[in-house]
């Protein structure tokens, strides 16, 4: 899955579109590498978002095979390490 479907997908962005600005803005780092949007996300990537205040960084767990996913599945999905 593409790591700009992958950030909406599991509510890390609200939409794709946003993801796709963050990556264009050089925000987003898979496996600490600038992360393009058309990339794939495999298990055990490691995602971080450089934010003003600070940086999240996350661990991709399991890949989701629909669209969207509830928020309350989201663990499921990723790990929160930062």
């Amino acid at each position: 899955m593409r790591i700009d479907k992958f950030l909406n997908a599991v509510n890390i962005t609200k939409r794709r579109a946003v993801a796709q600005d963050m990556i264009a803005s050089h925000v987003v780092l898979l496996n600490d590498k600038e992360a393009k949007a058309s990339k794939n996300v495999g298990v055990g990537d490691r995602i971080t978002i450089l934010y003003l205040k600070g940086s999240k960084q996350y661990e991709v767990l399991k890949i989701p095979t629909g669209k969207s996913t509830p928020k309350s599945q989201q663990d499921e999905y990723i790990k929160e390490l930062s």
